[in-house]
């Protein structure tokens, strides 16, 4: 007699990540790969391909399947999320993670301060980060509602609750702008409004808001690149320290599998406690 699946397990789904080759990209494909899913990764440059034979020669039993899009093509990000829902016979899990960070949305750039920002740079985040996932799920959710199943996890952030620190960025070069958590905020109503009106469907919504996971990676444009800031990051959080890709990822598999089943609508906050105080 076989033992029960773990509620936990994603085998014979398929996962959809959206800017699936940046710093949480790359660990959400991981980990959706390690529960099981199938991955279809979604990344604007040719690093989605180099992202899929790593993942597929570390999870041999899973398939991969890359797509090189930009999100900002709006009839070329349709067609490829159609493309991707017919070659994999439907997606089963939507994650929707790519943003923006850039000086065209304000990032780290004197230009993105409330005094400066300029219109342009509003609609920009605006455009990233509700326009993306709303098409997303536009496209892949008549899908889902027809075969009666899927979880759409929308990334969204702690700064859609509680504005940044202005003590963190005295003395420095970084800059997050109003537009970031505007945007993020303005995802977590969208992601409401779809636990609305897909709940009766069978198909489950929900928010993942990480706090205060700086980018490693020194060549990464939202890295912070600055020891002082990060000790600032970590001495504001109730652990005392920055989050790691890996404590996002089994509130993610959570948010997927179906031990999650009887939640929909609601933000999970996963920030050390920052967002307590």
């Amino acid at each position: 007699m076989n033992p029960p699946e773990s509620p936990f397990s994603l085998h014979g789904q398929t996962a959809l990540l959206t800017g699936s080759t940046g710093f949480f990209g790359r660990g959400f494909a991981d980990a959706m790969a390690s529960a099981g899913a199938s991955v279809c990764l979604f990344g604007r440059s040719e690093q989605v391909f180099l992202q899929a034979e790593r993942l597929a020669a570390n999870h041999r039993d899973v398939a991969v399947r890359p797509y090189q899009v930009d999100n900002g093509d709006d009839a070329a990000f349709r067609r490829t999320l159609a493309l991707a829902d017919q070659e994999t016979g439907g997606i089963d899990i939507l994650i929707n993670n790519a943003f923006e960070f850039s000086p065209a949305t304000g990032f780290n750039d004197p230009s993105g301060k409330l005094e400066t920002i300029s219109h342009d740079q509003w609609l920009r985040a605006l455009d990233a980060g509700v326009a993306w996932p709303a098409t997303a799920v536009q496209i892949l959710g008549e899908g889902m509602k027809k075969r009666g199943r899927g979880s759409i996890i929308n990334i969204s952030s702690m700064y859609a609750l509680v504005s940044p620190d202005p003590a963190l960025y005295e003395g420095t070069q970084l800059h997050n702008p109003p537009t970031y958590g505007a945007a993020k905020a303005a995802l977590l109503a969208f992601t409401r409004y779809v636990a609305a009106f897909y709940g009766a469907a069978g198909v489950r919504c929900n928010a993942l808001l990480p706090g205060a996971f700086p980018n490693p990676d020194p060549i990464a444009f939202n890295s912070p690149r600055d020891e002082e800031f990060t000790r600032r990051l970590a001495q504001r959080t109730v652990l005392g320290r920055v989050g790691r890709i890996e404590d996002l990822t089994g509130a993610l598999v959570f948010l997927a599998a179906p031990a999650s089943a009887y939640m929909t609508g609601q933000a999970l906050v996963v920030d050390g406690g920052w967002t307590i105080l």
